[in-house]
């Protein structure tokens, strides 16, 4: 797995915002969570609530048993202590200004790389649900003008009175 698709695995969406979550971004800058928190909190007028917020208890469950196959948060994190912090693709390049070592400033590149590449993604998706919807309701349009068409010759069927065929016995007055 290179570099661009295990930072796209760190992506999770949270509060219909795409994230990264405080100790993967502290494990791929090399540095305890804890240290990155630290420059955080010193640093907190750089990241307003849309830039970086913490997990509510939640929030936090969820990306818990998000999937079996994948370990969001680890089972073993210590929620006793806080919650973990999560930042946007705003707050983490606020990040290089806060962690000011070589290593950051190129995470940090490799990061706005993934969401770049996350959002092209998620626009071809919108573009293919786009064209998905009107080629729906072309279907739709063409379904409707069948029944239509079908309907009238129904009708047209029912007005036209075929004439009986066979024998026809007189009526008895």
């Amino acid at each position: 797995m290179n570099e661009l698709q295990l930072i796209q695995n760190r992506v999770f969406e949270v509060r219909n915002q795409r994230v990264m979550l405080d100790f993967h971004l502290a494990e791929m800058y090399g540095i305890e969570t804890r240290v990155l928190k630290q420059a955080v909190r010193r640093n907190i007028d750089r990241f307003p609530s849309d830039f970086m917020f913490q997990l509510v208890k939640d929030e936090a469950k969820q990306l818990i048993f998000m999937g079996a196959s994948q370990s969001v948060i680890p089972h073993e994190y210590n929620f006793g202590v806080a919650f973990p912090f999560v930042f946007t693709e705003q707050g983490i390049a606020m990040l290089s200004s806060v962690l000011k070592s070589p290593k950051a400033i190129q995470i940090n590149i490799s990061i706005m790389r993934a969401f770049v590449e996350l959002r092209k993604y998620a626009l071809g998706y919108a573009e293919l649900n786009q064209r998905l919807n009107i080629l729906e309701m072309d279907i739709n349009t063409q379904f409707s003008g069948i029944y239509t068409t079908l309907t009238e010759i129904e009708r047209e069927q029912e007005r036209r009175s075929r004439p009986i065929v066979g024998y026809i016995q007189p009526e008895n007055n």
